[in-house]
């Protein structure tokens, strides 16, 4: 049956994706943006599109009138600038949750979708499960785990259904690669496309799985769809893959044939050095199946940088506390 779908952060990286594979299931797409994070032709044409922010709640009413289902993607994910940007980030995170999360419960929307992230768990025994007690450490993270815990309390309280989703480093075509504060893979593709060497910060032993797109969306849009994930939280994403962010640069480089030699700076405050969530659940409960390697989805992302051009990079989110703990790499703009 045809629904109609409000997407948040839809010219972004993951809201774009969705919007497309739900499109292409049939359902009307409805979406907002206010571009800071995305950019316009990420937006497929199919798509009741609006330029407006999450944070203004008249905004967020009218545009969610007559909708099942709210996926809510937008938010500045930026783990390690919200330590010294506070304050945008969590505008950005918690109190854009509470507009759209208010405008859908006004609206009687059906099921809303929440895309939290691995950042609630912090520094937890590995792999991270679902029945972990969070425990973020920085302002990001907890941002996110407060935002879980005001859906559950006013979706609980007004008879709403929800689904937590929490996806982990993400990455495939879209991604925003000219941003200097987010998305390693993107930006260090970015860098050697332009003959410049990656960044790495502390040792590079921090290691990570990351999750080409394809492989979150078969999880993202059965949330939203199947009856008995309603109330869950579910991590998506692959857990066979976990690498160094030394590993990943080597790769990148020998996909590109670019010699590396990276260049190494101070580690970041709070940075949790090993993170990789356990997909045994969404097994389970989605039938969740890796179909993408980590080899295979950087591939399709060169190719569409390639495609698209190399960006200088742009530093569009002010630092608010800048001393001696903020990396040299966005205090003299090094990218």
């Amino acid at each position: 049956m045809k629904k109609k779908i409000f997407i948040t952060g839809v010219a972004g990286f993951l809201g774009s994706h969705l919007a497309e594979a739900l499109i292409e299931l049939g359902h009307h797409v409805v979406g907002c943006d206010n571009l800071i994070g995305g950019y316009l032709d990420n937006v497929p044409a199919e798509v009741e599109f609006y330029q407006y922010d999450c944070n203004f709640l008249n905004s967020m009413k009218k545009i969610t009138k007559d909708v099942d289902i709210v996926y809510h993607c937008a938010a500045a994910a930026y783990e390690g600038l919200s330590v010294f940007s506070p304050y945008y980030i969590n505008k950005n995170v918690q109190q854009n949750t509470a507009s759209v999360l208010s405008a859908a419960i006004s609206n009687n929307v059906k099921r809303f979708v929440f895309t939290s992230s691995m950042a609630r768990y912090g520094e937890n025994q590995i792999p991270f499960t679902e029945d972990m007690t969070p425990k973020p450490q920085d302002p990001y993270g907890i941002g996110k785990y407060a935002s879980e815990q005001l859906i559950k309390n006013l979706c609980e309280i007004h008879g709403m259904e929800y689904v937590i989703a929490v996806p982990h480093n993400i990455i495939g075509p879209r991604q925003k690669y000219d941003d200097p504060y987010r998305n390693v893979a993107s930006i260090m593709i970015n860098l050697m496309l332009q003959g410049k060497q990656p960044i790495i910060y502390g040792n590079g032993e921090q290691k990570r799985c990351f999750s080409f797109i394809q492989d979150c969306l078969q999880c993202l849009i059965k949330l939203g769809f199947q009856d008995d994930v309603a109330g869950e939280t579910i991590n998506i994403g692959p857990d066979e893959e976990f690498v160094t962010i030394n590993e990943l640069a080597y790769t990148i480089g020998r996909l590109l044939d670019f010699k590396i030699k990276p260049r190494y700076f101070k580690d970041r405050p709070q940075e949790v050095f090993l993170a990789n969530c356990s997909a045994n659940k969404a097994r389970k409960l989605l039938g969740y199946k890796t179909e993408y390697s980590l080899e295979k989805g950087l591939k399709e992302m060169i190719d569409w940088i390639k495609k698209r051009g190399v960006k200088p990079f742009k530093y569009h989110i002010d630092l608010e506390i800048v001393n001696e703990l903020t990396p040299k790499t966005w205090k003299n703009r090094l990218f």
